[in-house]
């Protein structure tokens, strides 16, 4: 709180009721350390680390947070790698079944009658004597 605001209200308070007792201002209680303020608090100003050697410190610890980074970077990394490597696999099973189910249609459309079926509109028919061999004779 502001003194000067104290100060005045206790003269205010003095000059209108001189009989009354005045009131004391709460004080704050102090605040209670935890086991690792105290610690920190006893290292760092009663002089085990001084202001020297923490400055003397942070290149080391500039270094050490980098080397952090670069790890987290370098597992975030390997995630997506593998991430990538499993949708690449489940392509490739994707395009397999696609590829056997394509080959095994064309076998089927591939046989004799498939094709006599597909043939017979444009008006061509099935062969029924053996094919003759055409022999020629190089004068």
């Amino acid at each position: 709180m502001n003194r000067f605001r104290e100060k005045l209200e206790e003269e205010l308070a003095e000059e209108d009721e001189p009989v009354l007792k005045k009131e004391q201002p709460k004080r704050k209680e102090p605040v209670k350390e935890g086991s690792a303020t105290a610690f920190f608090r006893k290292l760092f100003v009663e002089g085990a680390v001084s202001k020297e050697t923490a400055t003397d410190m942070l290149p080391y610890l500039i270094f050490l947070c980098v080397l952090g980074m670069v790890y987290i970077a370098n597992s975030h990394m390997a995630v997506k790698s593998i991430r990538d490597i499993d949708r690449l696999s489940k392509e490739v099973k994707e395009l397999s079944w696609e590829y056997k189910s394509l080959k095994a249609d064309l076998m089927f459309k591939s046989k004799m009658t498939e094709v006599a079926k597909k043939v017979d509109t444009l008006g061509l028919e099935e062969l029924i004597e053996p094919p003759k061999k055409i022999i020629v004779q190089v004068k």
